[in-house]
């Protein structure tokens, strides 16, 4: 309902229709059919007396100019007069001081494990010269004479009025003549701030934290904004992070893959823990070390530690080395070489 007399509100507002009669009755007649069907009691009235019964106690049918304080929200919305018909009332408004945006690094460990932090930043606060009036010591702001006061004008739109935003005063509804020297009668000053912020365990890159009241200063006893602080996380040398999981990869000797043994694996909190590797295990094999992860935020738990293991293989090897190894090829049975045969007996299988 509320399109449809947006559509016609725009095709027969007055300002579109200069000097056409027709036009601002037809506009008139969208604004009254709105206002009736939008408020119960009208629609009652209408429906038991007709158009008469919008005439009021006195029965006195006609236009009844407080239908457009309804039909505000409409017009409004097009033309963007913002407060239109008397639906809002002078009055001086004083503005919320604005969010304001710090970008801090952190260690990978401070991520996991959470931290104390101080940061420095400017914001604008109240000037204490003047105290936030903007105005010098022993005098203050005066009140405006465009607005008398009240931070908003009015003036005739055809046969509806409007309120706007004193442009003289920009809505404070006072004129500073003898602005104060400090903070040149804007009543806040850029001063540097220092906040401790406490990080919790297991924040990640990209999370953001909101620190209430410590933005910009409002104005003229107006809330204060907000410091939102974005974290951004170093790498690690050794350990990837996904969500609250390690992965590392870890290298062990053929011997070690091939006849099983315990490795010592670094953990996020410096000390190393044993890890059972099977005999048999196979290069990129991966084992996992309950409990070693990241904490999960808001919660005592942790995520796990996950180990790849990678055999390595030796680049250089002495005259004896090589002797063993290639007795040890030869011991080999057939099933353990990749020959030729193999290789290409497997192919068959795929590809028949």
């Amino acid at each position: 309902m509320k399109s449809a007399y947006r559509k016609l509100a725009l095709q027969y507002h007055p300002d579109r229709n200069p000097g056409d009669k027709q036009a601002e009755d037809r506009f008139k007649e969208a604004a009254e059919a709105y206002s009736v069907l939008t408020d119960a009691q009208k629609r009652a009235a209408y429906d038991r007396y007709g158009h008469a019964g919008l005439g009021g106690a006195g029965g006195n049918a006609g236009f009844d100019p407080s239908i457009f304080a309804d039909f505000s929200d409409v017009l409004g919305d097009i033309f963007g007069f913002g407060d239109m018909f008397g639906g809002r009332r002078g009055g001086s408004r004083s503005q919320r001081g604005s969010d304001l945006r710090y970008d801090l690094e952190l260690k990978f460990e401070e991520a996991a494990f959470g931290t104390t932090k101080h940061i420095k930043y400017s914001r604008h606060e109240t000037c204490a010269e003047c105290a936030g009036s903007g105005a010098q010591q022993g005098s203050g702001p005066s009140t405006c004479t465009t607005c008398n006061g009240h931070g908003q004008v009015r003036f005739q739109q055809g046969f509806f009025s409007i309120t706007r935003t004193c442009s003289q005063c920009s809505g404070t509804g006072k004129i500073i003549k003898n602005p104060c020297k400090s903070c040149g009668g804007e009543g806040r000053m850029v001063r540097e701030r220092t906040v401790e912020l406490k990080i919790p365990a297991g924040v990640d890159n990209g999370d953001k934290m909101r620190v209430s009241g410590e933005g910009d200063t409002g104005g003229k006893g107006a809330p204060d904004g907000d410091l939102y602080v974005v974290l951004g996380v170093k790498d690690h040398e050794i350990f990837e992070r996904r969500e609250h999981q390690l992965y590392c990869h870890i290298p062990v000797s053929f011997p070690q893959a091939a006849l099983g043994s315990e490795i010592m694996v670094p953990t996020l909190e410096g000390e190393d823990v044993p890890l059972k590797v099977p005999a048999g295990t196979q290069t990129g094999s991966t084992f996992r070390v309950k409990g070693r992860g990241v904490s999960k935020r808001g919660g005592s738990s942790r995520g796990d530690l996950y180990v790849t293991v990678d055999i390595a293989v030796p680049v250089k090897l002495s005259k004896e080395q090589k002797e063993l190894i290639t007795k040890l090829a030869a011991t080999l049975e057939d099933d353990n070489r990749p020959t030729e045969k193999r290789l290409l007996d497997r192919m068959k299988e795929i590809f028949s």
